[in-house]
C-alpha cells in the first residue's frame, strides 16, 4: 500500500465487529492497530467506565496514534467514537501529523450484534447487549464524509467491502 501518512478511525457501536474490520484495515495497510478497549485496560485495570475514564482513554489512544504516525506513518484506531468531539479530536491528530484522516463507521443488524456479543469469549471489550443499546441512544452519527461497512454478513463479504474502501483511499493518494 501507499507510503502516505494515514490515520484510519473505525467507529461504531459495540458488537458490530469494529475490531474485526479494523484488523482488516490494519492488515491491508500494514499498519499498527490501537484499540480503545485495550488502552482503557492498560490505563485502568479495573475500569469503571466513567466519563473521566473515557476522556483519559481516548486522550491516551490518540497520543499513541500520534506516536505511531510520527514513527511509522499509518495507524488504525478502533473505538466507538460515539461523540462527534472524539472524532474531531482524532481528525486534529491527523492534521497535526500531516496525515490523511479516514473515518469508517461499522454497522450491523441488531440480531447479529446480539449473537456476537453473546458468543464473545476472552475479548478485551466488556460491553454487553445492554451497553450496545445504551450507546445506540447516545451515538452521534457522523455528518462528515465517511465510509460505511455493513458487517451483518459473512467475513468474506466484510473483507470485500474493506477492499473496496482501501482501493478508493489508495486512488486518492497523490
Amino acid at each position: 500500500m501507499s507510503e502516505r501518512k494515514r490515520l484510519v478511525v473505525v467507529c461504531g457501536l459495540p458488537g458490530t465487529g469494529k475490531t474485526t474490520v479494523a484488523g482488516e484495515f490494519a492488515t491491508r495497510f500494514e499498519a499498527d492497530l490501537i484499540r480503545t478497549d485495550v488502552v482503557r485496560k492498560d490505563c485502568f485495570p479495573d475500569p469503571e467506565y466513567t466519563a473521566a475514564e473515557t476522556r483519559s482513554t481516548y486522550d491516551e489512544t490518540l497520543e499513541r496514534a500520534a506516536q505511531v504516525l510520527e514513527r511509522d506513518g499509518v495507524v488504525v484506531v478502533d473505538g466507538t467514537f460515539r461523540r462527534k468531539s472524539l472524532r474531531e479530536q482524532a481528525r486534529g491528530v491527523a492534521r497535526d501529523e500531516d496525515a490523511a484522516f479516514e473515518l469508517v463507521r461499522v454497522e450491523c443488524a441488531e440480531g447479529v450484534v446480539r449473537r456476537r456479543i453473546d458468543a464473545r469469549e476472552g475479548d478485551e471489550s466488556d460491553a454487553d447487549f445492554d451497553i450496545h443499546k445504551l450507546l445506540q441512544s447516545e451515538f452521534e452519527p457522523p455528518k462528515v464524509a465517511h465510509h460505511t461497512i455493513d458487517n451483518s454478513g459473512t467475513l468474506a463479504e466484510m473483507r470485500e467491502q474493506v477492499a473496496g474502501v482501501c482501493e478508493l483511499l489508495e486512488a486518492r493518494v497523490p
